[in-house]
């Protein structure tokens, strides 16, 4: 878990140039989250650290034309990268910190997380500030396209019992921030938990 924003800039800005070329083969797994959603045409959706924007293209497929998709995201260099790609032709970047959205209150119908709870200085709060855009009833998606286990080999580490995206850690925070879990998926190709907004 970062404990500020410096740290999270700094670790994405000295890999932003280089992060798509890093993971080349995950938009299949991408747009397999996003299906999860359960998206419809004219809906609003936000890629809460959005990074290069790999999921707004499959998000802007998924809401279509009147739709409305955002991406949002802490460090410049990421969302350069996203427009250098092209990905800002699928949705709004904004430069943005999640812990306070420049969105109304119940403005969206659902949010995308991939890889974001890792970094986050405040899960809970930060949580609570993703309920806050997002209408009773709407949908979040927290997902990374590789699961715990092989994340962690892959950093050289192994899981503790404090991870906070195992189960029984994860869904009591969620509770205490607005959503439901509905669904809780962590295999070794991807990491996908959905929760429902409460209210």
């Amino acid at each position: 878990m970062s404990d500020d924003h410096t740290h999270v800039q700094e670790f994405f800005t000295a890999r932003a140039a280089d992060w798509d070329r890093r993971f080349p083969d995950d938009g299949p797994a991408f747009a397999a989250a996003v299906a999860e959603l359960g998206l419809r045409p004219g809906d609003r959706v936000l890629d809460a650290g959005c990074g290069t924007g790999r999921a707004l293209r499959p998000l802007r497929a998924a809401v279509g034309p009147s739709g409305t998709v955002l991406g949002a995201d802490l460090t410049p260099a990421m969302l350069r990268a996203a427009v250098r790609a092209g990905r800002d032709r699928e949705g709004r970047l904004l430069l943005a910190d999640v812990a306070a959205l420049p969105l109304r209150a119940g403005s969206l119908d659902a949010v995308f997380a991939a890889g974001l709870i890792a970094h986050l200085p405040d899960p809970a709060a930060n949580l609570r500030e993703l309920a806050r855009v997002v209408r009773p009833g709407g949908v979040l998606a927290l997902f990374h396209p590789i699961g715990r286990a092989a994340l962690a080999a892959r950093q050289g580490r192994r899981i503790t019992p404090d991870d906070l995206r195992a189960e029984p850690n994860l869904r009591p925070l969620l509770a205490a921030s607005g959503w439901r879990m509905t669904s809780y998926a962590d295999e070794d190709t991807r990491f996908l938990a959905l929760a429902v907004r409460e209210g």
